[in-house]
């Protein structure tokens, strides 16, 4: 699994003496951290989502808000994990963002080992998110490297059809499905039913319906 001291940690936020205080914070705990006065600022120097490990965002903010930065990262597909920062009177409005899938939320004024807590976890969330990501993308590849009829006789298989069975289904011989099933079975590196229906859950988890 990827580290989070691995992955920095992105702070938006208008208030100077605000940003250099949790630099301070996070520096501290050996996290690394990269600071941003505004949303536009922070989508200016960003051009991909790998490089955040989370962000701290001020729910208000001149210009974009923290909420309609949340709602362009979506509109990007990117689920970089979020923790808002809210000042007296935002919970609404935090309330609203964890709907729209922010990990946690804190009002000012909090105590560090709260803020710590929360970025503790979003960072564990995203590494987990990116872990997931990474097997899902490996299972694709290996899964794309099947012929049409391959896939098909991949899917009967997984779902526990014996070669029998797969023949009639996809009007073939007993032995055509056997070739096939070695087939599959070497290019993905497989060696049982079960181990492929895993492999074809991790790549699409609605692949077996």
């Amino acid at each position: 699994m990827t580290e989070p001291e691995d992955l920095a940690i992105h702070v938006v936020d208008d208030d100077a003496a605000f940003r250099r205080s949790l630099v301070f914070l996070f520096e501290s705990v050996g996290w690394r951290v990269a600071t941003h006065a505004s949303a536009e600022d922070f989508l200016a120097a960003l051009p991909e989502a790998n490089v955040v490990g989370c962000l701290v965002l001020d729910i208000r903010m001149p210009m974009m808000s923290g909420l309609e930065l949340q709602q362009v990262l979506r509109s990007r597909g990117w689920t970089v994990p979020i923790v808002f920062i809210t000042g007296h009177g935002d919970v609404d409005l935090a309330v609203l963002a964890m709907k729209h899938g922010a990990c946690d939320f804190l009002e000012k004024p909090f105590k560090d080992q709260a803020l710590l807590d929360a970025v503790g976890r979003a960072l564990k969330l995203g590494c987990e998110a990116r872990d997931r990501a990474a097997r899902c993308e490996e299972a694709r590849k290996l899964l794309d490297r099947l012929s049409p009829r391959e896939r098909e006789v991949a899917r009967l298989v997984a779902q526990g059809l014996p070669n029998k069975l797969v023949g009639r289904e996809l009007d073939i011989s007993e032995k055509t499905v056997h070739v096939h099933r070695h087939h599959v079975m070497e290019k993905t590196g497989v060696g049982s039913a079960a181990e492929l229906a895993r492999l074809m859950l991790r790549a699409d988890p609605a692949a077996l319906d």
